[in-house]
Formats: C-alpha cells, sequence, structure tokens
C-alpha cells in the first residue's frame, strides 16, 4: 500500500484522496461535486493514495464557537485594531469589535446578487488601512440572465461604509449563478490578486461554445487570477502586458473556480484551492504567467459522469500539488505563520465544504505534499484565516453559521 509521502510528484497527478462525504443542502446551493470514486482508468494506478493517507487529527486543538446565526458567512479579515470584518452572502457586512458581534450591520453596502453562487463574498483590508481607510469587497452584480463578478473598494470609519468604488470587473457578461471565484490576497508589493471563476457548467455558454473554454482565453477575465493595484489598474509589470490582445490584469490562467487563495508571509508563495466538477479537486502552488490547464486537462469528469477531457498533463501546463476525488469542495485557505500552534508553522490549511473538514497540509520546501490530516469540523467550512492572535478562525456555511476558533489544548 503506497502511503502519501511516498508518492512522487512527476506528472499531474500527485494523490488521489478517496474521501467520503455528502453535501449539506442549503437555501443558496453550493458548488459541490458528487463525492464518487473516479474510474480505475482515469489515474496511474501508482498515483492513488490510500484512504487511511488522509488521517484523523489527534486533539492539539480544541473547537470554540464564538458566534452564531451568521447569514452564510463567506469572507473574514482584521482591522489593524483587532476589529473583525465579516462578509454574509445576502450582501452585509458585520463587525465584530471587542469581542461582540454588533447587531446592525454596516450600511453602504449596495444590492448584490445574492442567488446561488453570488452575493457579497471576500473582503480585503487595505494593508495600509490606517492611513487610507480602504476595504475591499468582491461580489456577484447583475441580474440571473446576466452577471459577473466585481471588486470594489470604499471607505471604512468604524461606523459605515462610504466613497463605494468599482475597481475592477468582469467585461463579459454570464448567465446563471455560477463560478464566481472572488477570493483576494495581497502581495508583499502592495497588488492585489483576484480569483475569477470560469463562468459556469454546462449548458452555460459565451460566443457560441461552452463558457469554461474562456478560462484559457487571455482576452477574456473569465478563469484567471488578476492581479491589481489598489485602485484596480493593471500594474506594469503584469506576464501579458507585451502579449498581443491580452487582457493587461491576468496574472494566471486555466483556472475553474478559485476559492482559496493565501500569501505565504514568509516565503512569498502563492497558493490556491480550486473546484473540480465531479472529483478533481486541486491544490495548485500559483506563478504569474503560467497555465493551469482548465479545461484542457483535467481530472474532473462532468457531474453526469461524462469525460470532460482525456488529458490530465501536457507540456506547458502546470501540474497540481495535490488532487482530491472525490471532491471535497475547497474553500477557504490559509498558510499558518503564527506562535500558537508552533508545530503547524508553514502548513496550509483548506476548508472543505462537501467533508466539512479542514486540511492540515504539510508541504516540503520546493512545495511537495508530504502529508495531510483531516481536522472534523461537522459543518460546511466556507473560509478560515489566522487572526492576528496567532489562532485559526473558521467560517461555516449555512443559514445559521458560524465563527469557530481553533486553540491550542491546555
Amino acid at each position: 500500500m503506497i502511503r502519501l509521502s511516498a508518492i512522487a510528484s512527476t506528472g499531474r497527478f500527485l494523490a488521489l484522496l478517496l474521501l467520503a462525504g455528502c453535501a449539506t443542502s442549503t437555501s443558496l446551493p453550493l458548488d459541490t461535486a458528487s463525492p464518487e470514486k473516479a474510474s480505475p482508468a482515469a489515474v496511474p494506478s501508482a498515483s492513488v493514495a490510500p484512504e487511511a493517507a488522509v488521517a484523523q487529527a489527534p486533539a492539539r486543538a480544541r473547537q470554540v464557537t464564538l458566534f452564531e446565526n451568521l447569514e452564510h458567512p463567506w469572507g473574514i479579515d482584521w482591522l489593524p485594531d483587532g476589529t473583525m470584518l465579516v462578509t454574509e452572502r445576502p450582501g452585509r457586512l458585520r463587525v465584530i469589535r471587542n469581542g461582540v458581534l454588533e447587531p446592525t450591520p454596516v450600511p453602504g453596502v449596495p444590492e448584490v446578487l445574492a442567488v446561488k453562487q453570488g452575493g457579497l463574498l471576500d473582503v480585503a483590508v487595505h494593508p495600509q488601512f490606517a492611513e487610507n481607510q480602504w476595504v475591499y469587497f468582491t461580489y456577484a452584480h447583475g441580474s440571473r440572465n446576466a452577471n459577473h463578478t466585481r471588486v470594489a473598494r470604499a471607505r471604512f470609519d468604524g461606523q459605515a461604509l462610504s466613497d463605494w468604488t468599482v475597481i475592477f470587473e468582469v467585461d463579459r457578461a454570464k448567465e446563471d449563478g455560477q463560478h464566481f471565484g472572488s477570493r483576494m490576497a495581497w502581495l508583499p508589493d502592495g497588488t492585489l490578486l483576484v480569483s475569477i471563476g470560469d463562468g459556469g457548467n454546462p449548458p452555460v455558454s459565451l460566443d457560441g461554445e461552452l463558457i469554461r473554454h474562456q478560462a484559457q482565453n487571455l482576452d477574456v477575465r473569465l478563469g484567471k487570477i488578476v492581479r491589481l493595484n489598489d485602485d484596480g489598474s493593471a500594474p506594469a509589470d503584469n506576464p501579458f502586458v507585451n502579449t498581443a490582445n491580452a487582457d493587461l490584469v491576468v496574472w494566471s490562467y486555466g483556472h475553474r473556480n478559485i476559492q482559496g487563495l493565501a500569501l505565504d508571509p514568509e516565503t512569498n508563495q502563492v497558493w490556491a484551492t480550486e473546484h473540480g466538477a465531479r472529483g478533481g479537486d486541486e491544490l495548485n502552488l500559483i506563478e504569474g504567467g503560467k497555465n493551469y490547464g482548465w479545461p484542457v486537462v483535467t481530472f474532473s469528469r462532468e457531474y453526469s459522469g461524462g469525460t470532460i477531457s482525456s488529458e490530465q498533463s501536457r507540456p506547458g501546463m502546470v501540474d497540481p500539488k495535490l488532487v482530491w476525488t472525490p471532491s471535497k469542495a475547497p474553500s477557504g485557505l490559509m498558510v499558518y505563520r503564527g506562535d500558537r500552534f508552533p508545530q503547524w508553522r508553514g502548513h496550509l490549511f483548506s476548508g472543505g465544504l462537501v467533508t466539512q473538514d479542514i486540511r492540515r497540509i504539510e508541504v516540503d520546501d520546493t512545495g511537495t505534499v508530504i502529508n495531510q490530516e483531516s481536522i472534523s469540523i461537522g459543518q460546511r467550512v466556507r473560509e478560515i484565516q489566522q487572526g492576528p492572535d496567532g489562532l485559526i478562525y473558521v467560517l461555516t456555511d449555512a443559514p445559521n453559521g458560524r465563527i469557530i476558533r481553533l486553540e491550542p489544548e491546555a
């Protein structure tokens, strides 16, 4: 039996993790996949990790529920004074100050498209908030039949938002309410990465073909990670500024729907987790200018069971560091660099909507995955972040969602 730590990282498939789990239904359905095993012919047998490779975590952290009855919380960030900002997908920004959830949502959020996967999504505080008071948001805008992802910023004075300004939007409208992406991460140079979904599953189309194929087109913003200056303009050193017809904001491409995006503050590596369709969820180490393959290469299958692509790897396309089949539906990602859990420093933590857990993932200096274990939460995990106190904060996705804090065992 092959252990995960012994699996070679060559080829597109590092590990196929055989996990069980089922989605919890919500009033706003999310992009979760059927937890069925892939056909044995779909993956190299030498690359298959046994179920035992995903160990249950020992009791090194206790889970403390801090707040309940948040409606589909999606994003979380902190102000310099420790005030917590949390988005609720129906279109509300909540404030937790001095350990108290303020009863009234923050005024100043415009109407958002809160259907299916849409709504008010991520929140990111500007690195120089103390000087400029800017807070950034991603959200779905439009109607059921014509919608797209937007990025906006607004000034927050501690009580209300003002000067709400759209600084970026996907310039092609799509049907339905799927695949908005929308995770944000600040880079050390003060630029902002934003994930943009591919637009949706079949039969959603654009320009006479399935919309997901736009992930390979550099002149379309769907299926990309974009890199923006803090005013929404394109940095002059973006990788495709000298490529004919390419959109200047594109940083990487060939993505399906990234809902986990994290910077390692010590190595400056950028990591992302990406939803597959039926299986084929991915953990990727992201580099600007690279093509991550979707939908040309993938371990995903159609939700109907049909083939999306016969290829799992191709020269010129980056292989994932880890593949999950069946899907765990990854949402939320962080690299832990705090001091409250010293044994976890440098480890990645990925939330699971279907598996209702957190995966603690160890990687070596090359980014190769050497181990992972499951921390059961028992609810759909939407987001996970390290707080300024070095503890780990978890948002659960439900009409009565929670904020859970992981603390060291006494």
